[in-house]
């Protein structure tokens, strides 16, 4: 692999040809906040927090991280005024949809958001995608999926899918910055499959073996001997 070498908040950083700067700056333990990235996923770009400032051959650029390749002898900075700015924003959009999600109270505090500055569509996704990406690419099983465009996008769950698949995985619900996952996967349990869980539940419990209970016989006490 060919080293690569840039410079990210002052330091020198080395990281390998095919690495994002995301990826060169957590290597070298450099924060840099995102809501839709996981490793195990392929990079997707989509909360858009991970911008950074990248200076390269005398022009300056702002960048999503998480898709933006190294490249030898450029200069990132992880946090300018600009940048700072920009996250500001971006968090406050995202909090007009999930106001109370714990990591965007967190990144609102750091960069001084305001929650109320846009009206607020209160449907608690943000659309990170995270949930569909990882039943898509980790589980294989596409139980949840992105329906509809632009401003009325929003994630489902296939009942068809979901019925079968869901109740005895549940990983994506982790994943999940709002918690959305797994209130769209209870909706859509009690509006398309209600009871199945339930149904289930009481097969396995016909289809287990029954308890053997082995009795306990008392012992008998030995009596002491009189003197």
């Amino acid at each position: 692999m060919t080293e690569i070498v840039l410079t990210i908040d002052d330091r020198q950083v080395k990281a390998e040809a095919g690495m994002t700067v995301l990826q060169a700056a957590q290597k070298a333990g450099i924060y840099i906040p995102t809501l839709c990235h996981h490793e195990q996923l392929e990079a997707y770009g989509g909360c858009r927090l991970c911008m950074v400032e990248v200076e390269s051959r005398g022009w300056t650029s702002y960048v999503v991280s998480c898709l933006y390749p190294v490249a030898k002898d450029i200069i990132v900075r992880t946090r300018s005024e600009k940048v700072d700015r920009i996250r500001k924003v971006l968090v406050e959009e995202l909090m007009a949809h999930a106001p109370d999600a714990p990591e965007l109270v967190k990144l609102a505090e750091e960069y001084g958001a305001d929650r109320n500055r846009f009206e607020k569509e209160a449907s608690f996704c943000v659309l990170c995608g995270l949930c569909v990406r990882y039943c898509d690419e980790v589980k294989k099983k596409n139980a949840v999926s992105f329906f509809d465009n632009g401003s009325v996008r929003q994630i489902k769950f296939v009942p068809e899918v979901a019925k079968n698949e869901c109740w005895d995985c549940q990983e994506c619900f982790a994943l999940c910055p709002t918690s959305y996952a797994q209130a769209a996967y209870l909706l859509t349990e009690a509006l398309a499959f209600p009871g199945q869980r339930k149904i289930a539940s009481l097969a396995a419990k016909k289809a287990a073996k029954p308890r053997v209970v082995i009795p306990i016989m008392a012992v008998p006490m030995t009596g002491q001997n009189s003197h």
